[in-house]
């Protein structure tokens, strides 16, 4: 039995450089988070990948409805937001799918 949506994620996967780890975990900890929040959702997850050909982060945000997803995709912030990771990390994608619960890829 499939589960129903309930429903949307935007997943983020990264690499992150270690030369740069306080200064990524004081910027997604005081101003990334704190600003998908104030745009409407909610982080939901946080990963790790510790051996493998795959970025090492996988970071979800979920809301309830498109238009919070539309509105963040639209959102000059957002631009800015991962622009600003970008100094942190590399190889920088997101999508966004139905959010059913759990780890999703």
């Amino acid at each position: 039995m499939r589960e129903e949506a309930i429903g949307l994620k935007i997943l983020l996967s990264y690499q992150l450089d270690t030369s740069f780890s306080q200064e990524y975990y004081q910027f997604i900890l005081g101003r990334y988070i704190p600003a998908m929040q104030e745009m409407g959702l909610q982080m939901s997850e946080a990963w790790h990948t510790a051996y493998g050909e795959v970025p090492n982060r996988l970071v979800g945000f979920v809301c309830r409805d498109w238009q919070t997803m539309e509105d963040l995709l639209r959102d000059e912030t957002w631009l800015d937001l991962n622009e600003q990771l970008e100094q942190y990390v590399s190889s920088f994608s997101y999508k966004v799918i139905p959010y059913r619960g759990g780890f999703q890829l």
